[in-house]
């Protein structure tokens, strides 16, 4: 007997059915569009599985895309880029590209004295990257053929909330050796409290080789070493990512480890609901991957795999101490036969050594040669 005239001839206590002839006629209806649903694979999308029937992450992803972590101010609330802002985007970075292939000439004269003031992404006025070291990506990546404005998408206008005044002091001083006007001088030194090269733990993590700039969690595009590899088990699942070769272990369906034992990149579970790898993470250290966050930082992420390969990644970032409220965003991960390779960030690199003897240099040439502007400032203060 078939299932819908088997239906109809259970006894219908309570009404659930309508078992008149048209009644039966809509559940035959049905029956035959639910088959279809799965044949066509819209109940049961074809993707890569697992022996257990659970989606398999495993495989390598690109993520470098030109989308920036925030909208730009002039969209507004508006979500998404037309085709013709996207292309804007893309002609950006193409000129900027073939800008930096320009041959140099081999008869320039000497850099200005201090610098050639541009300090960003901590170029220090000395140079920074050029084009060939970053691999930024070239592309805008459309999600259900939209293509968004930024990775953020809650708040509405697509930015990271106000920090709180702890977060904004704490944010001044990890990256103190990043925003530090160099003007060829120990300048520093004419204010009180740590400056900004006094030892290595004044630098910021990244400099220090400690964790990459991409952030790991959550994971965010960065200039370079955007690919990463999912190694997926029954009980784990590990992420390894090219920046600074770090690998996050998330442990299946388990419990998180003691508060009192942090780690740089925090402690992961995750669990499925449905086809989506859900990963909670917390128990952060003071300092760790994500500009701003600090030990109280509670990350969820969401690892959907679509049909055609590729991960939308989902994140929500909650770290009252750090932002007035919490944040959301989102961007897919694009599936790659490309490989993940050793990334040695300090194997052979005389930069950090070289930054410290430079600043005692300058801090032996600056004494005396001005007066402390705030002293007499700090001396009423103190007498208080």
């Amino acid at each position: 007997m078939l299932v819908y005239e088997h239906l109809a001839n259970v006894q219908n206590k309570n009404r659930l059915f309508d078992l008149s002839d048209g009644g039966v006629f809509m559940m035959r209806n049905l029956f035959f569009i639910v088959i279809g649903l799965f044949c066509s694979g819209t109940l049961w999308a074809e993707i890569a599985r697992t022996a257990s029937g659970k989606p398999d992450l495993s495989g390598f992803y690109n993520t470098n895309m030109l989308i920036p972590l925030q909208r730009p101010s002039d969209y507004g609330e508006e979500k998404y880029m037309s085709e013709e802002q996207s292309k804007n985007t893309l002609g950006f970075l193409s000129n900027f590209l073939a800008s930096s292939d320009e041959k140099s000439d081999p008869n320039r004269g000497a850099p200005a004295k201090g610098g050639d003031g541009n300090n960003t992404a901590g170029a220090g006025g000395v140079g920074g990257y050029n084009a060939f070291y970053i691999d930024p990506g070239t592309e805008v990546h459309a999600i259900d053929g939209k293509i968004r404005n930024s990775i953020i998408y809650e708040p509405a206008d697509g930015r990271q909330p106000l920090p709180t005044p702890s977060g904004a002091m704490k944010m001044l001083k990890v990256y103190a050796s990043f925003m530090h006007d160099n003007d060829g001088t120990a300048s520093w030194l004419s204010s009180r409290g740590d400056g900004p090269f006094d030892g290595p733990e004044t630098l910021a993590l990244s400099e220090r080789c400690l964790l990459g700039f991409d952030g790991a969690a959550p994971a965010l595009p960065s200039l370079y070493n955007n690919y990463k590899r999912i190694i997926q088990t029954e009980d784990h699942v590990m992420i390894l990512f090219e920046m600074v070769h770090d690998a996050r272990i998330i442990k299946m369906n388990g419990e998180h480890n003691d508060e009192s034992i942090r780690d740089w990149q925090g402690d992961s579970v995750g669990r499925w609901e449905g086809d989506t790898l859900v990963v909670n993470t917390k128990n952060f250290t003071e300092y760790n991957g994500l500009p701003g966050a600090d030990r109280n930082l509670e990350l969820t992420e969401r690892f959907t795999l679509r049909e055609d390969g590729d991960i939308l990644y989902d994140f929500t970032v909650d770290d009252p101490t750090a932002w007035m409220d919490s944040w959301s965003g989102d961007y897919l991960w694009k599936a790659t036969d490309g490989k993940v390779y050793e990334y040695a960030c300090h194997e052979g690199n005389y930069s950090m050594g070289n930054i410290l003897r430079g600043a005692r240099i300058l801090e032996e040439e600056y004494k005396g040669m001005r007066p402390d502007a705030n002293e007499e400032w700090y001396q009423a203060l103190q007498a208080r």
